[in-house]
């Protein structure tokens, strides 16, 4: 199971006993922030994007969308996300608990979305359909052993809306 991976990379960080596990899914952007009690914007979903044989993740805030152009002018190719089957296949975790922890590939690129950085916290997932973790944004990037920050992601800033 996905969330005993997370929860053994976690434990080792000594970082275990943060884990929230509900008892309602949380497999959603907005289920998530309702099982937190939080808003949608501060819910990290970890989007994935084929990457030649493997798996770019990523980790946006909740009310952000992949801007196409963006992401074409950060990474040089066109934004495909994995079919269901392959991002379980490549990452370790089923959709609806997706999480860029304790992944089933080293060969991963994780990259974080400037989209986050408005939050003191934000929740991402720990690998399962009703599970999360509050991570400041620094200890996201090193937990999550992230690449980079980027900014692909539109529908976020005030003046977008």
């Amino acid at each position: 199971m996905a969330i005993e991976a997370v929860r053994a990379y976690l434990s080792a960080l000594g970082r275990e006993g943060e884990i929230l596990e509900f008892p309602v899914s949380s497999a959603t952007v907005e289920l998530a922030a309702k099982a937190v009690g939080t808003i949608p914007a501060r819910i990290a979903k970890t989007l994935s994007f084929v990457w030649g044989e493997s798996a770019l993740l990523i980790v946006a805030a909740g009310d952000a969308k992949v801007d196409n152009r963006r992401f074409k002018d950060t990474f040089g190719c066109k934004a495909k996300m994995l079919a269901p089957d392959a991002v379980e296949e490549l990452t370790g975790h089923a959709v609806g608990g997706v999480c860029p922890f304790a992944l089933a590939r080293e060969d991963i690129l994780v990259c974080l979305d400037e989209s986050l950085r408005r939050f003191e916290t934000v929740f991402p997932a720990c690998g399962s359909s009703n599970s999360a973790i509050e991570l400041g944004c620094d200890d996201l990037f090193s937990l999550a052993k992230a690449e980079k920050w980027v900014d692909v992601c539109k529908g976020w800033r005030p003046e977008e809306g």
